[in-house]
């Protein structure tokens, strides 16, 4: 169980926020939308609990990508750095990036998604975690 609340940032410490609630889930996404978003083979995102992520500072600097067919990206337009994700559908669906917390959010990824879409030139590394070639299903 992590102490909360859960606290993060930006790189420049612009952005401030906390997760109030202990995180849902957690997993990596392998997509090439990741991929690029964050110029490595993949992303480490956690699910929050609906309503538990609180902005202390820097609301003014944050912006999202929207496209068309998938989640927003939200960043900070100072440093550029990832914080998290919001459905379209819903707002209350929310996945941080786990490079934005502070420190061990006390979680660990648990699934691989999007893995027909891995970087090439880094394997997936053998870790027991389950695969899925597209999105995880909702029941896993």
């Amino acid at each position: 169980m992590p102490d909360l609340p859960i606290t993060g940032g930006c790189l420049c410490g612009g952005v401030r926020f906390e997760v109030t609630e202990p995180l849902v889930s957690a997993g990596y996404c392998h997509c090439t939308r990741c991929q690029r978003r964050t110029g490595t083979s993949s992303s480490a995102s956690a699910r929050i609990a609906p309503g538990s992520l609180r902005v202390l500072s820097g609301e003014e600097l944050i912006r999202s990508y929207r496209p068309e067919d998938g989640f927003a990206k939200v960043f900070c337009s100072e440093c550029g750095s990832a914080l998290w994700s919001q459905s379209p559908d819903n707002p209350e669906i929310i996945a941080v990036r786990m490079g934005a917390f502070d420190g061990d959010p006390a979680i660990r990824p648990s699934s691989r998604a999007y893995v027909a879409y891995a970087a090439a030139w880094e394997p997936i590394p053998d870790d027991g975690l389950p695969r899925y070639p597209e999105a995880r299903p909702a029941s896993s």
